[in-house]
């Protein structure tokens, strides 16, 4: 039993929405474990042809031994909803500075869009809401009622 035993392997990425290419992240990730990038490419393009372009999206892509793949998305990093909301393009550099503001109904429409993810659906919109404020604390921007 000199073999190893198939397994499936588990790659997780952030891809554009509409915007896969065979260049990195995508075509080296998946090269390195025998899949042809260009198929994902079509097929992750097709699924999020509906997104805005150019939105991020954290990609989960469970390949397995026989060479095939399946993949599934989540929505955007509360960080890119967040810069998006405050019109800012980076988050402040010290803890202390502040970059922007979003009011309270910001945070809670962010809320309701990460509330569709698999993992914080159970959560419910007042904890995944302040889990949304520690972010944006994070990133120096401040939450106004």
């Amino acid at each position: 039993m000199s073999g190893k035993a198939a397994v499936t392997q588990i790659v997780k990425l952030v891809v554009p929405a509409g915007k896969a290419t065979p260049s990195p992240p995508v075509g080296p990730a998946l090269g390195a474990r025998a899949v042809k990038a260009i198929d994902f490419c079509k097929e992750f393009n097709a699924r999020t042809a509906h997104f805005k372009p150019e939105v991020p999206l954290p990609t989960l892509i469970t390949i397995n031994p026989d060479r095939t793949f399946s993949f599934t998305f989540r929505t955007p990093p509360v960080s890119y909803l967040l810069k998006k909301a405050a019109k800012i393009d980076k988050g402040a550099e010290t803890h202390k500075e502040k970059v922007g503001t979003v009011s309270l109904k910001h945070v809670y429409e962010i809320a309701k869009v990460k509330c569709h993810d698999e993992v914080l659906k159970d959560l419910g919109l007042e904890r995944v809401a302040k889990s949304v404020v520690g972010s944006a604390r994070s990133l120096g921007i401040e939450v106004v009622p």
